[in-house]
This record gives structure tokens, sequence and C-alpha cells, in this order.
């Protein structure tokens, strides 16, 4: 196939949709598909290939709350240029909003098939980011934009349903892999645990962006268990403040490759407390690294904990909840190392290469099947009033 991605954040940005892309445009590789991407930065932004693929930077402003993260407002015309040059078969819209909304309506002027993942619940983040009642306005351009499309994807159940409540007719589930040879409980590591519990604390553990919406914050409930440590891994732009907020925890910053699986196998017990995740992607980490995980029940989490077998689920908002679930756990190890085993056991079989299989099926569903369910440019008010400046991801 000739594939075009559309990536609504992309390298040198490591997020959820870059790092599932990255594991599609392996496999596509594998399989000797041709690959364009199209992704906002600027002329200096590297990698210029990735996998054999392309990558094509469009003209993009940073967040000025997040200057890592960088959107792409504007019109139609250049990426329909540039999906006319390259003639795909297919158009892959990774996470579509802004950018991908141009490439959506330049796809129907062009007739292409266009397949959207569905990964960030935006209009949810709004009021987390000051932008009080506008989430109706959000709402309706998802709605929009997937009604534009062929077929949209989504990443778990709870999501399928947001989406058919909007209206959205032609959505499939499509989950996320697991490399379950990395993340493995034989990473667990004496000497690193000591190093952030030197005085050989139970190690309560949080892995993801340090913004508002991921609510860390929550973590802050935790920090005075006796015989515990809260370790936090990752960075954002709420790093300060959740250090302040948390004096006791221990901040590890950024980590990748070796050193993320080091980390996560060394946990006692992974909290997500997030309630925007729509599928949640450092939970089945945990899990294949014999971790188990409590986690609000709302969202991706729903379909990925196995509340009492592999981690425990509670109510969102109720941190009451949250912090006895943990305490039972911290006070049974038997049952910690039950969970663990139960939750590598489910996710195991979760591999990137059948997951990036099914994908290329909802591929080539789309293509035999490319009428989209609104035909024509429906207008969407939000990519004109300057929201986009401020957009979280």
């Amino acid at each position: 196939m000739r594939v075009a991605i559309i990536a609504e954040s992309f390298l040198p940005n490591m997020n959820g949709v870059t790092h599932s892309l990255l594991r599609v445009l392996d496999h596509l590789a594998d399989r000797g598909d041709e690959v364009l991407v199209i992704a906002p930065g600027t002329r200096r932004d590297g990698p210029k290939e990735v996998a054999g693929a392309r990558i094509v930077r469009v003209p993009s402003i940073a967040l000025p709350k997040y200057r890592r993260i960088r959107v792409a407002p504007g019109g139609v015309t250049r990426i329909r240029r540039l999906l006319q040059r390259f003639a795909p078969d297919v158009v892959h819209l990774a996470s579509p909003f802004v950018l991908g909304w141009r490439g959506v309506l330049a796809a129907q002027a062009l007739n292409l098939p266009t397949v959207a993942i569905y990964q960030t619940e935006v209009p949810a983040y709004a009021a987390r980011y000051g932008m009080h009642g506008i989430e109706a306005m959000l709402w309706n351009h998802v709605r929009n934009i997937h009604q534009h499309s062929s077929l949209t994807l989504a990443p778990s159940s709870y999501t399928i349903d947001q989406l058919e409540g909007l209206g959205v007719a032609e959505v499939a589930l499509w989950a996320r892999g697991v490399d379950s040879s990395r993340f493995d409980p034989g990473h667990r590591s004496e000497p690193w645990r000591r190093s952030v519990a030197p005085n050989g604390e139970k190690i309560i553990g949080f892995v993801g962006r340090l913004a508002a919406e991921k609510q860390v914050e929550d973590l802050a409930g935790l920090t005075d268990l006796p015989g515990a440590k809260v370790v936090i891994v990752g960075d954002g732009p709420w790093r300060a403040r959740l250090q302040r907020l948390m004096p006791n925890a221990h901040f590890t910053g950024f980590l990748g490759g070796d050193a993320l699986a080091q980390a996560v196998a060394s946990f006692d017990l992974m909290v997500a407390p997030g309630e925007l995740e729509t599928f949640c992607q450092t939970i089945q980490e945990a899990m294949a690294s014999e971790v188990p995980v409590i986690a609000p029940a709302r969202g991706g989490p729903l379909d990925l904990v196995d509340s009492s077998r592999t981690g425990w689920l509670y109510a969102p908002k109720d941190l009451g909840a949250m912090r006895a679930h943990v305490n039972d756990l911290l006070g049974d190890e038997a049952k910690r190392r039950a969970f663990g085993v139960a939750g590598r056991e489910q996710v195991q079989a979760r591999s990137w290469k059948s997951v990036c299989s099914q994908l290329v099926g909802h591929y080539s569903r789309a293509i035999e099947n490319p009428a989209p369910q609104v035909l024509g440019r429906t207008f969407s008010s939000m990519i004109h009033t300057g929201l986009e400046d401020t957009l979280p991801y």
C-alpha cells in the first residue's frame, strides 16, 4: 500500500500518539509499504525519515504554555497538494483535530479513503486548560472530523460509546499493543529501587506527562503513607508545580527505552489517576511488568484493569477509595504478586505486530468502502477562533 499519515503530533515530541505511530511505521516498513508522514513542525525539526517513511513538516505554532507541543492551523490547499503528489491508497489521520481537520477535507476533495484514529479527548481537556463553556463546540468539531472520515477507530469500548453517542456511525475498535519483552518483570532492579527509595519503602509509581489532564496532583494524598514512596516518572509543564505540592515524592524526569522498562518493573504498584484516558498505554506496560494498577473507572482503564484480579478501579474523584486500594496492595504482598501475574497473562498476547496487522485490515476496509458519512465541507468554527493556540496535546 501507499499510506499517507497526517499526524497531529510527532517526533521530536514523544507522547501516546507518537509512540503508537512509531510502531505502525515499523510494521508498514516490514510489509514494504510506502509511507508519507505529514506533521506539524519547522524546517529544522527532525527526523526527516523514520522507518523508511518520509516526514514532511507543515508550518505550525508552539503552544504558549507548552512550547514542545505544536499545532498546524491553516488552509486545505497545502495538504491537498501533498496528498495529490503522493497519491496514497489510504490516508491515516492520527488523533485528528487541527491539522487532521485540514487532512480529512483534503482527502475528501481527492476522493481518498480515510481512517481516523480517535486518541485524545480534547473537548474534556478544555476546562482543565481554562477554556470554560466551549466543550459542546469542541465535541461538535470532533463529530465533524469523524463523520467526514471513511472509518473511525477508537481504542476502547468507552470511546466507541462516546463517538456513537455523538452520531458517528462507522466506528470500530483498535486497541494498542505492548512490547512484553521490553516490559518484563525481569527488569526489576534493587539498586534502582534503593536509589529512589533509600529507606526500603514500597514504591507507588506513576508514568506519564506532567500536565493538567493527567491529574498527577491526586497522588499528593498518598505521600504520607507510612513505608511508601511516591515515584513520578515523566516531565511536562506541571513538573515544578507538582514538586512544590509533593516535596516528599521522587521525580525522575523523562525516562525512555531500557531505563523506563527498569523503572516500571521496579514499582510495587502503579497509580494512573487521569480520568480522561482514552486508552492509557502505561497501564498495559505496568501489567506486562507484573505491576498491579489502580485507576479511575472511566475511559480506557475500564477495558484494561480487571478490578480485583489485575488491579483496582475506583469511582472518578473518589480519592479516598484510591488511597484505600493503595493501602490494600501495599499491605498484602501475596495479593500484589497475584494481581501482577494475572496482569501479565492478560496482556502478553497483545503484540504490536498483531495490533498493526488489524490496522492494515481496517485500511483495506476503508479502501473498499471509501465514502464518508458526510459529503462536502461542514463549517467548523473553532479552527478560526484562535483556540488552537492553547490546545493541550
